[in-house]
């Protein structure tokens, strides 16, 4: 088990110093803003989607190492898949992060945040990212809190 906690440990903090697609994609198709009440976390997203495919995907913000990290290994998760897909997606790693399920092999490098459920404080930093990605994908306007 302690294996799994600094793998847990790694996997944030590296994604927390190198967040991966941290930047602005211009033009973009989709774009949504998130607020973490309870923390402070902000994120803004932005998607760029061509025939019902997320061909790109960005953030940027501050927030926790916990925030940024899962903003940062959802963009790697996201990209290049259909839109169709990203509900069941965000679904599968809520149920995980918040413990009402199992890691499973389709959430790839996103598993890793499975012990986010150790902390259920920092479920809504784990999930302010998807949140903003499924206001953008509605073309929601108002900022999305995790409240």
């Amino acid at each position: 088990m302690s294996d799994l906690r600094d793998l847990y440990q790694e996997v944030i903090l590296d994604h927390n110093k190198r967040p991966r697609n941290f930047r602005v994609i211009d033009p973009h198709s989709h774009k949504a803003d998130g607020f973490n009440p309870l923390c402070g976390d902000r994120v803004t997203v932005f998607l760029d989607v061509q025939d019902n495919i997320i061909t790109d995907v960005a953030f940027q913000g501050n927030g926790c190492a916990i925030s940024s990290a899962s903003a940062s290994l959802m963009t790697e998760a996201l990209k290049g898949k259909p839109v169709a897909e990203v509900e069941k997606l965000f679904q599968n790693f809520h149920d995980v992060v918040t413990g009402e399920s199992e890691p499973s092999a389709s959430l790839g490098k996103l598993a890793v945040l499975a012990g986010v459920r150790d902390y259920p404080s920092r479920v809504k930093c784990a999930t302010l990212a998807w949140h903003a990605v499924r206001a953008a994908l509605e073309n929601r306007t108002e900022t999305v809190a995790t409240e």
